[in-house]
């Protein structure tokens, strides 16, 4: 692996010299500041320990069609996934396993009531319509509550003005879509886009030979409306269909191979929300619905129902520029979930919380939240996160936190969903998180760079254990983050991510499962006149993984792939697209046992106002 980390690496620097020299000629603009808003209180990103944003210039130059292709770029989350196309898959951060990670859309949380452990899959979810992606890495309980132990996902949606186009199409039969249309003023905005991807795919077992299609489709809607100086309104609505075809264990091995199943999965969700701007406040409340279906079609056909609301108030002062600022809100939120008519509940949860930040002097930013969560059906939990952020002087911050998270079980975890032994009591999962990250700017601030070192602990994990769920498991993760972004002239920036995790049962030193030592990112963009750019080196090392059979234990492989994106500008509104997937046509596998696609290629036309 390491002489093609070294190929790959020189195959990139020398694309870079191959540029126009036009793309050296002019001195590079600095980059630009960035806000973090999943904070809940909006806060400079350099303020903030394990925070990432990718806008969507980067997922455009990428033209990558899945979320969590790019997320798998960020430092120290991690993505796996049951095979390209579609695939099930699952995001973890800093070690966490992947039920630890809320995922929000436009503030709605959408992790899966139904899933055994509460898990987000990814899978369906398109760049297509998505504006912007926010990381938070550690436990975040003190901002959002139960799931965040590893992170967050927070995404925001497209608000389009005229009419988006784009068409692509090439290997595997692949072919994909979007259109939107929209009118945006000041005191107005309306949107409606679609966005759709069909392949006739791969075999997603490694061993077998028969292809598995996969389509998927997803509609927005969207509005707002200021109707008074002091009063806005917005609303959005959002639905996702996709069909899979999926490989399992049939007889008599009851190892993985090829089979007939598929699965099918249909969800919605809306929100609402009030915007006032009074008595120097500005107060929201919204309300938020998120709506999943999934059928499971095979010898033992499954329906799944998960349904979560969110009813929110805010109320925040002051902004990123401020000396200090503060936000203090209300929530409730209630999930239920239909296990394919087995026993079920429901599960709610009231909370309050508030965030401050005050800069008491110049070089120093200071950050506090705290928060209170009342389950219905567990005891109250109160979580707290501090954070210190100091300029040292020649470029350099230095931020420190420490943060708390907790996650009460599971739908299927509090009814003991497929348990064949009695059921024991359950209590909450709890996590503490340390990190600190030395941060540098440099004085033309064209370049940024910065290493974290993080600490996470989870106790009272809950694991399934003689044949029912206890809590029993207590892990523990180390690692370091190192990224890098240099606007190297005004045509080409370079990003750079690495991480190393070390994540451990720490009951018994056993290696965690699907979680590599070491992976990185290396991505080189050019934007000139007409052409547009974006070569993208991705690897993991191995990692220990689930044998065929499911059950036991064997190392997967570590890997190195390479995908190359190009767009050259006809007019002002159409351009042709390319991309190149898996550019050196390696056979690789990021889940043991599923197969990744070959080198493939896509050809595309863009339109835009």
């Amino acid at each position: 692996m390491r002489c093609s980390i070294r190929s790959l690496l020189f195959s990139t620097a020398a694309l870079a010299g191959a540029l126009p020299a036009a793309a050296f000629a002019d001195e590079p603009s600095p980059l630009g500041e960035v806000v973090v808003t999943a904070t809940r209180l909006p806060s400079r990103l350099d303020l903030v320990t394990g925070a990432h944003v990718v806008d969507r210039a980067e997922l455009e130059a990428r033209q990558t069609p899945f979320l969590e292709d790019v997320l798998s770029t960020v430092p120290g989350v991690g993505v796996t996934r049951n095979g390209a196309f579609g695939g099930a898959a699952a995001i973890r951060i800093r070690g966490a396993s992947p039920d630890k990670t809320l995922v929000l859309i436009d503030g709605v949380p959408v992790n899966d009531a139904a899933d055994p452990n509460g898990t987000f899959d990814p899978s369906s979810l398109q760049t297509a319509d998505v504006e912007r992606i926010e990381v938070l890495n550690g436990p975040q309980g003190s901002l959002w509550g139960s799931d965040a132990i590893g992170g967050v996902v927070s995404i925001t949606t497209r608000e389009l003005t005229g009419l988006t186009a784009s068409a692509e199409g090439g290997s595997f039969g692949t072919a994909r879509g979007f259109v939107g249309t929209g009118v945006a003023e000041d005191r107005y905005a309306v949107s409606a886009s679609l966005a759709g991807l069909r392949t006739d795919g791969i075999s997603r077992a490694d061993t077998g030979s028969e292809k598995d299609p996969y389509r998927t489709a997803t509609a927005n809607l969207a509005g707002r409306v200021r109707l008074t100086d002091w009063l806005q309104l917005d609303a959005r609505l959002r639905t996702t269909y996709a069909n899979i075809a999926i490989d399992g264990y049939p007889p008599p091995d009851y190892a993985l191979a090829d089979t007939p199943d598929r699965n099918k999965a249909r969800s919605w969700q809306g929100d609402v929300r009030a915007v006032v701007d009074a008595f120097g406040l500005r107060q929201t409340a919204s309300y938020g619905d998120y709506h999943l279906w999934r059928r499971n079609i095979s010898d033992f056909p499954e329906v799944y129902t998960a349904t979560r609301r969110v009813f929110r108030w805010t109320a925040e002062k002051g902004g990123p520029a401020d000396a200090w600022a503060a936000v203090v809100g209300a929530e409730r939120i209630e999930s239920k979930a239909d296990l394919s008519g087995r026993t079920s509940t429901n599960l709610s949860v009231t909370s309050v919380f508030a965030v401050a930040r005050a800069r008491p002097w110049t070089p120093l930013n200071l950050t506090a939240s705290l928060r209170f969560d009342d389950p219905d059906r567990f005891r109250s939990r109160s979580t707290g996160r501090l954070s210190a952020a100091v300029d040292v002087g020649a470029g350099f911050t230095l931020t420190a936190s420490a943060g708390q998270g907790f996650k009460i079980p599971s739908i299927s975890e509090v009814v003991c969903d497929y348990c064949f032994a009695p059921p024991v009591p359950l209590r909450p999962e709890r996590a503490e998180g340390y990190d600190m990250r030395l941060g540098w700017l440099s004085p033309d601030k064209r370049i940024e760079a910065a290493v974290t070192g993080y600490r996470l602990a989870v106790r009272d994990q809950i694991a399934y254990q003689d044949l029912r769920y206890v809590n029993i498991a207590r892990t523990r993760s180390t690692g370091l983050e190192a990224e890098a972004d240099a606007q190297l002239t005004d045509a080409l920036r370079l990003k750079l991510a690495y991480a190393h995790t070390k994540a451990i049962d720490a009951t018994t030193g056993a290696e965690l499962l699907r979680i590599p030592h070491n992976s990185g990112s290396a991505a080189l963009f050019y934007n000139s006149g007409k052409w547009g750019g974006a070569l993208t080196v991705r690897g993991e090392s191995s990692q220990l993984d689930l044998a065929r059979d499911g059950f036991s234990r064997e190392r997967r492989k570590g890997f190195l792939v390479a995908d190359l994106a190009g767009s050259y500008r006809l007019t002002d509104q159409v351009s042709l697209t390319a991309r190149v997937e898996n550019l050196a046509d390696r056979r690789y596998e990021e889940t043991l046992g599923f197969s990744e696609a070959g080198r493939a290629v896509y050809l595309g036309v863009r339109f835009r106002p």
